[in-house]
């Protein structure tokens, strides 16, 4: 198996490479976690006091959902904002999901890559300059190009979590 960062054809060579990285950071996802039973998706470490797999795929999904809308420069509309929920709850931390099917999950993380690609699609690389806002407060600036970086490296840093809570799952 060739493993590469093959942009698109429909997206400019930056933007595709960049694309590439997200989309196969997901099936590293996909991959994790496609036998995970619910009780599993829903384990939450030894102490019950980590997040789920299912809190982190669900914040996974939100965050790069406020990206997709950011690159088109448009506010998130409510009724996404009703299904996906909000980033983070009144304690500032990653909001609870439980008894949600991982197919359920999945599905929607895939809703939201999708419309990343079709972001992406009418993007130019000279676009990924563009500054935008993020943040719990908008507090922050950031290029589109470190956008579209950090939604493949906050996939990794959060699988990394997910299989620490496989092997501790395991165990118990």
């Amino acid at each position: 198996m060739l493993h590469d960062l093959k942009s698109p054809a429909h997206m400019t060579p930056i933007v595709g490479m960049l694309y590439a990285a997200v989309r196969e950071n997901y099936a590293r996802l996909r991959s994790i976690t496609e036998a995970m039973s619910q009780d599993e998706v829903d384990y939450r470490g030894r102490e019950n006091s980590m997040n789920s797999t299912a809190q982190l795929i669900r914040h996974l999904a939100i965050v790069d959902l406020n990206w997709v809308f950011r690159i088109k420069g448009q506010p998130l509309p409510t009724p996404l904002q009703q299904l996906y929920g909000p980033m983070i709850d009144e304690q500032r931390r990653i909001p609870m999901v439980q008894d949600v099917p991982l197919r359920t999950l999945m599905s929607q993380y895939e809703d939201v890559l999708n419309m990343l690609d079709e972001a992406c699609a009418q993007l130019t690389d000279a676009d990924l300059a563009r500054i935008v806002t993020f943040g719990h407060d908008n507090e922050k600036q950031a290029t589109l190009r470190w956008g579209l970086w950090h939604i493949a490296d906050h996939s990794r840093y959060h699988q990394a979590q997910i299989n620490l809570l496989r092997k501790w799952f395991c165990e118990h």
